[in-house]
């Protein structure tokens, strides 16, 4: 049997089967303590910081754009010697700011250490930093799915996977610190970034954030990229939870890959938690994060944040209140910072924070290689982005994030069938790139025209054209729009960049460049075998600072397909987005239905060969999949039945074939304070076609009103491939730990009898025993083990 990463990580193990890499990531089990510092990395900080000067001590908590220092492409040495005569600490998304090759980028690079090193009383070079969930976000970097898309293939070490190659790259241009993952657990499918999140579940979130930072840290700081989870605590939702939810759900992603994964960089949110802003609020950052989880990494503001402390007018004031509270660098530039000196002078803050907060950085530089003598800061000769093997990579990933939803027996498409295809996502990259990527970002947010060929992005049509097998006719016409005017709506709050919108930009559309007849395309359709109807949302109607008012299909284009449907012609309605779109209207008319996500670059042959039967759909809801209009949080866990607005249920994915499960054994009775409880199972595909199970192990409490659980709670799974016919006995461990719950400022694991239940989603649940937890209640500081492992 395959093995992956499922569920076993405990605080002092971590179980992952190795990445197959040139430099595999170490998953074997180790010892999870992972300081920040050593005594010999503190007395190097120790020792420069005695030597610098205020003003390079300052510059350490600053940022700002590596372009401000260029002209005509070349470094200018007179604005350096303006602008950062003492150094300066960081660069913000320096690969994203410009259409640049990678060998551009690393000498841009280059040019600013160089004369950091040289002309700067200690010599400090800077730390570069860019954004990361869908691989390096510049110019000609492999683009991977969505993240949304990506939790659904409940697949932790292709995920490590594709964080290492992403690291590799970003240090060859010079990169050493990725504004990523984004870990926010998002309860409301309206949210406008779910697209950046893992989905609802705690416990698959934290598994799949656990993926991501030993991927891209290479199992230490030492060779890898460092990452920065966000945003601190609550902001895609959950903030507003009890203190109970907060600490054993809306945290655990945070907490697993701080404790669990090493992560040493944390960013706080724009939003406010319990009335005061995230990156002003010591109860958050020294609370929960240094106090509660033991954090001793880098606190990081979001771009802007500090600005928007808006019960604090003065910039002095807004500034020493951040520092107060915990956060450590300014980001993007550094205004409200610049003004520490008069902080100091009047006691704002205090020298015990100003030089806590240095030497934090510092410590970050010297963990990263940055500060050692003769440090490699980037890479030499010639640098080969989105190679074969990453373009695999995205491949595979893209083809276990896709979800078949809907499915009556007119998938795959086998035989001689005239298949028509239409929508306004068939034949657009844009169907392919979510927010966050290179494409998305340059086009928002510095208003910039993108191709689809830097790297190669190969949409639906090109995919079904590529993949095509004999007796398939394709023909397309695009049919509709995605809106006929513009339904953007640039909402309050967040990145300041997003207002600097103009009147015609506030109506700028992506551009489809095809004619549009929508009574040719319903021509087609009747003339056609099955209609493959690609719908959804695109980078400019949701993401960071965009909404459209609206989970339902933009512009007209359930109309359309309901004319598709009229045709009497089986429709296969493909919908490209990164959330949830409300089709109760017409989705049981559709003879199929697919949710496809932003699949990446790869995205347009991996749906493809779904389609044509070439791969078996294996994706799993990473979230509810609402039937109405929902602006608020919802969860599987919330209760054992299944809410009515809720069409399919979290972990719900069909596949074509069919999985038996049996044989499920529990140990009948364990002490509360035990190491382990053992469940097996056996689990068939008693279909014709090879395929992965996404089997989920969940557990209950047998009551409701003396036990402190959720009805129901995700705490395993595994994917599993099984040839037809072919049987699999699988072995976990789980921990008693996992029935337990935060109380009183600790966690505690009460005996009792409890349910193990195992299935194919959250309301398919196969099989299910009890376990019975003996001896004394058991409590402790925090929880040590934190996912169950597969055997």
């Amino acid at each position: 049997m395959r093995k992956y990463f499922s569920m076993a990580l405990t605080l002092a193990a971590c179980a992952f089967s190795a990445c197959t890499t040139t430099a595999p990531v170490d998953f074997a089990l180790k010892a999870v303590e992972q300081p920040l510092s050593t005594p010999e990395v503190e007395q190097m900080v120790n020792d420069l910081y005695a030597k610098m000067t205020q003003g390079e001590r300052i510059a350490q908590l600053h940022s700002m754009y590596v372009g401000d220092l260029f002209t005509d492409g070349k470094l200018d040495t007179a604005k350096c010697k303006a602008l950062i005569p003492e150094g300066v600490g960081h660069f913000s998304q320096y690969a994203s700011q410009a259409d640049m090759e990678a060998d551009e980028i690393r000498d841009m690079v280059a040019q600013v250490q160089d004369w950091l090193i040289h002309n700067t009383p200690n010599g400090i070079p800077a730390l570069f930093h860019e954004e990361a969930i869908s691989g390096v976000n510049t110019l000609n970097a492999t683009v991977y799915p969505q993240q949304i898309g990506i939790a659904c293939s409940f697949n932790p070490e292709m995920v490590a996977l594709k964080t290492q190659q992403t690291a590799d790259h970003m240090r060859e241009v010079g990169g050493f610190l990725a504004l990523s993952p984004m870990v926010d657990v998002c309860r409301n499918p309206y949210f406008n970034r779910l697209e950046e999140s893992y989905g609802e579940d705690g416990y698959l979130s934290a598994a799949i954030a656990v993926g991501f930072v030993k991927g891209l840290q290479h199992d230490g700081l030492s060779t890898g990229i460092a990452a920065c989870t966000k945003h601190f605590l609550g902001y895609g939702g959950g903030h507003e939870a009890d203190e109970k939810e907060l600490r054993e759900e809306i945290l655990f992603p945070h907490e697993a890959a701080i404790r669990v994964a090493g992560s040493k960089v944390v960013m706080t949110g724009y939003h406010s938690f319990k009335g005061t802003k995230a990156v002003a609020n010591a109860d958050l950052q020294k609370g929960i994060l240094r106090d509660y989880l033991k954090f001793d990494g880098l606190m990081v503001s979001d771009y802007g944040s500090i600005d928007q402390i808006d019960n604090i007018e003065d910039q002095l004031e807004r500034g020493a209140a951040s520092l107060n509270a915990g956060n450590e660098v300014e980001f993007p530039r550094g205004a409200n910072y610049s003004r520490i000196p008069e902080m100091l002078e009047k006691n704002l803050i205090t020298e015990a924070t100003f030089e806590s907060a240095v030497k934090r950085v510092l410590t970050l530089k010297a963990r990263l290689g940055l500060l050692t003598p003769g440090a490699k800061l980037y890479a030499e000769g010639h640098i080969q982005f989105d190679t074969d093997v990453e373009r695999q990579t995205a491949y595979t990933m893209a083809t276990q994030s896709v979800v078949l939803l809907q499915n009556n027996d007119v998938l795959p498409l086998k035989g001689d069938k005239k298949v028509f295809l239409t929508g306004p996502n068939a034949n657009s990259m844009w169907a392919m790139l979510g927010d966050y990527t290179y494409q998305g970002m340059a086009y928002f947010w510095q208003h910039r025209e993108i191709d689809n060929m830097h790297p190669r992005i190969v949409n639906l049509k090109e995919g079904l054209e590529n993949r095509k097998p004999a007796g398939i006719e394709l023909s397309y016409t695009r049919g509709c729009d995605w809106t006929e005017k513009c339904e953007l709506v640039i909402e309050e709050g967040g990145d300041d960049r997003a207002h600097i919108y103009n009147s015609w930009q506030y109506s700028r559309v992506i551009d489809g460049r095809e004619e549009i007849d929508r009574a040719k395309a319903v021509e087609m359709a009747a003339q056609s075998d099955v209609i493959i109807a690609a719908m959804g949302e695109n980078a400019m109607l949701c993401g960071e600072n965009r909404d459209r008012g609206s989970l339902k299909l933009p512009g007209s284009q359930e109309d359309f397909v309901e004319e598709l449907i009229a045709t009497g012609k089986p429709v296969v309605l493909i919908m490209f987005g990164g959330r949830s779109q409300v089709i109760s209207n017409i989705a049981d008319k559709c003879a199929a239905i697919i949710q496809a996500w932003y699949p990446g670059e790869e995205g347009g042959n991996a749906v493809a060969d779904i389609l044509y039967g070439n791969v078996a759909p294996s994706g799993k809801l990473s979230m509810s999949y609402p039937n109405v209009e929902l602006n608020e949080n919802i969860c599987y866990n919330y209760a054992v039945e299944q809410d009515s607005r809720i069409a399919w249920p979290f972990g719900f994915g069909l596949s074509y074939t069919q999985f038996e499960y049996s044989n499920l054994t529990v140990d009948k009775e364990v002490a509360a304070n035990a190491e382990a409880i053992r469940v097996s199972f056996d689990l068939k595909n008693v279909g014709d076609m090879a395929a992965d199970e996404i089997a989920q192990l969940y557990v209950s409490p047998t009551s409701l009103r003396s036990q402190f659980l959720k009805p129901i709670k995700l705490q395993g799974f595994a994917r599993v491939s099984l040839a037809p016919g072919e049987t699999k006995h699988m072995e976990i461990l789980m921990s008693p730990q996992q029935f337990g719950y935060f109380a009183n400022g600790e966690w505690n694991i009460d005996p009792g009898t409890y349910v193990v239940k195992v299935g194919a989603s959250s309301q398919d649940i196969r099989l299910n025993a009890e376990v019975t937890l003996t001896g004394e209640k058991v409590t402790m500081p925090l929880r040590t083990v934190y996912f169950s492992e597969v055997q």
